[in-house]
């Protein structure tokens, strides 16, 4: 499990009164269509203007062979960006929804190519499991396009209720999965 840098620290809504406890959250990044580099700086920009968010992570660039999408799909751009965060775990999807949308993503095809998607993998220890969103992700364990890069931030993290994301890894095929130096992000 992640850790948040300062666990005891609480936000207070300056309008309400209502305690907000920041929960670290780590969010994937990829794209396959278009400049795939800038909608990544795009999202990570975005991301970082958020109120009530505070980015403090990016990692290194992977690119990897779609998993599950149409034959001859072209190959993604992945980073994963980690952040702490007083959103509820609803209002940060809504806003990884709205990032997407601001970058071209159109919805149709599950697994289709896209210009831009933004997963919420973990949000703290929170679950969640409705129509909108499943927390942990439920797929993040299975793919080494989130734990490859999530593993150079964070090598003792854990997917909560799943387990160390060092050993998951280990049991992946990371064969499509390169790391791409020469591409960066900043945060």
């Amino acid at each position: 499990m992640t850790q948040m840098p300062h666990p005891n620290f609480v936000d207070t809504d300056t309008l309400t009164g209502e305690m907000h406890p920041i929960r670290r959250a780590v969010l994937c990044l990829g794209s396959n269509l278009g400049d795939r580099r800038a909608a990544l700086q795009g999202a990570v920009d975005t991301i970082k203007d958020t109120p009530e968010v505070w980015l403090t992570d990016v990692s290194p660039v992977y690119e990897t062979e779609p998993v599950g999408g149409p034959a001859g799909a072209p190959a993604y751009l992945n980073a994963i960006v980690l952040l702490d965060t007083t959103l509820s775990v609803h209002r940060l999807l809504d806003r990884a929804l709205a990032v997407e949308e601001a970058f071209g993503r159109e919805r149709g095809e599950p697994n289709a190519p896209r210009t831009l998607d933004v997963d919420l993998i973990v949000v703290g220890d929170r679950r969640a499991n409705d129509d909108n969103l499943v927390l942990p992700h439920p797929r993040a364990a299975e793919r080494a396009f989130v734990l490859a890069p999530w593993h150079d931030l964070e090598p003792h993290a854990e997917i909560p209720g799943v387990g160390p994301i060092a050993d998951l890894l280990a049991g992946l095929d990371t064969s499509g999965v390169i790391r791409r130096d020469d591409v960066d992000l900043h945060g």
